[in-house]
């Protein structure tokens, strides 16, 4: 059973980043365009599970999938879909997870959608501050329900979505 945990923002979660994205840059090769840091260990000060979201972006998702086994070597297990048609999902730790990957290929519009959140929640702090009062307490409500956790910030994260998606569409 997977506890719930949220944690002060670290300031080693970055640098977790950037030594993994280069673990997949080895691995994707020409594949890959971009990856990103993505997801609430992507913002400063903001609490968090710590576990380190990226999102590389790809050229051809389909792709993807001949790389399982070379993501199963650094220790991923690959999901597949796992819910979201067009990506592809690994995780990296078992039951005390370290690191997810969301792939997506160029010009998924779930690409927009985790950059304009993270990038709203980074210039809006209160909000950020906000959210993690709201994981903080979903966490101590639900220290072993990881599904309650994530259902209990749904609406948060709906309604931020939508007013980040249309900020992020005139930056």
């Amino acid at each position: 059973m997977r506890k719930v945990e949220v944690t002060p923002h670290n300031d080693q979660w970055p640098l977790m980043f950037k030594e993994e994205a280069e673990k997949l840059r080895a691995i994707l090769g020409q594949e890959v365009l971009e990856i990103h840091h993505i997801g609430s260990t992507s913002i400063q000060g903001l609490e968090a599970k710590p576990v380190i979201d990226i999102m590389p972006v790809v050229k051809n998702i389909i792709e993807v999938d001949s790389y399982n086994r070379s993501m199963e070597g650094i220790g991923y297990e690959a999901k597949g879909e796992y819910g979201i048609v067009g990506r592809r999902y690994f995780q990296k730790g078992g039951d005390n997870r370290t690191h997810h990957i969301h792939v997506f290929e160029s010009g998924s519009p779930h690409i927009d959608r985790h950059l304009a959140f993270r990038d709203y929640l980074r210039a809006h702090q209160d909000l950020a501050k906000e959210y993690g009062t709201l994981k903080r307490n979903l966490m101590d409500q639900h220290p072993y329900d990881m599904e309650s956790y994530i259902n209990g910030k749904a609406e948060f994260v709906m309604k931020t979505e939508r007013s980040a998606l249309a900020w992020y569409n005139m930056q």
